[in-house]
């Protein structure tokens, strides 16, 4: 599959901080790409050397297949970018905003493709609006509409839910997936918000302190064996000595009055499910605790000494 980014040791230092230390990654054509760390972490350095607003100390950049450096201006006419909340004219409709930057791009675009851009991000019918009178999801969606406005094939969004309510992580969420499977552009995505990549990246890195901890699939990351589950059931303290007695006696973690946690492969679960139930013991409540967040604060805290990590 062809790389669209390629990065090989990138560096970035300023004055005695190390932001960015010896990074390498390659995001492949189709993906999307989540790019997770703890704030500080170096991914918003990384991004804005991605689009050349600062210039790395060491390393190499190919995007494309073509030097960064040395080609940025077909490399940026073929790549849409959203850097956190996006910097848009209030006193401008959505129209007119779309307008403006497709000028500024140098591109033609007819009134329809415009209205098409609007409509693909759910703004069609506020298109005459003012962005003033926009809600800051409908200004993050807006801002998207902006980044495609060129149709490029890659889309890079720095922090793309940031102060987002949970319908507009939604939107967000829905709107990357669709620009992945419908449009098949490549995305990359940073975010804090680690359930909301876990729920739509199919690739990931994690950083810390500027250094690649790991970078793979879900799949490739997470192990089946690692899931933990947590159950309540009508009767905790039967549940318990039941599963003591059989095959999950060696999962038990803990036992308590509200709940069994135990560690299983996710295929020993129903079986599990069935047994209870088969026992005439009321399944409440079962979760499985296994989960990008999980991980990550394993990673990230196994690293090095810090608080705990806030979203």
């Amino acid at each position: 599959m062809e790389s669209i980014i390629k990065v090989t040791h990138l560096t970035k230092v300023f004055k005695e901080v190390t932001a960015v230390n010896d990074l390498s990654f390659t995001v492949q054509q189709g993906d999307v790409y989540g790019f997770l760390g703890q704030n500080g972490a170096g991914k918003s350095t990384t991004i804005r050397m991605l689009l050349t607003l600062i210039t790395p100390t060491e390393g190499e950049i190919e995007i494309f297949g073509y030097n960064l450096l040395r080609h940025r201006k077909e490399i940026l006419q073929n790549t849409g970018a959203v850097i956190e909340r996006p910097d848009l004219y209030k006193y401008l409709t959505a129209y007119e905003t779309l307008e403006l930057f497709a000028k500024m791009s140098g591109i033609r675009v007819s009134r329809q493709s415009l209205m098409e851009q609007l409509e693909l991000v759910g703004l069609a019918q506020r298109a005459g609006s003012k962005v003033r009178t926009y809600s800051q999801g409908m200004k993050q969606r807006l801002g998207l509409a902006v980044a495609l406005v060129h149709n490029p094939q890659l889309i890079i969004l720095d922090e793309p839910t940031n102060g987002l309510d949970p319908q507009g992580i939604a939107d967000i969420r829905n709107l990357i997936l669709m620009l992945s499977q419908k449009l098949q552009k490549t995305v990359l995505v940073s975010s804090h918000l680690l359930s909301e990549i876990e729920q739509i990246a199919n690739r990931m890195l994690i950083i810390d302190r500027g250094s690649k901890l790991v970078e793979g699939t879900v799949s490739e990351l997470f192990s089946p064996d690692d899931t933990v589950i947590y159950i309540e059931t009508a009767d905790n303290n039967a549940a318990a000595q039941l599963l003591r007695s059989g095959e999950y006696s060696s999962s038990i973690i803990t036992t308590e009055a509200s709940g069994i946690e135990l560690k299983l492969r996710k295929d020993q679960i129903p079986a599990l499910t069935r047994l209870l139930v088969e026992r005439k013991i009321d399944i409440l409540g079962i979760s499985a605790r296994h989960s990008l967040e999980d991980y990550f604060l394993k990673i990230t805290t196994a690293n090095q000494h810090v608080e705990p990590f806030k979203n």
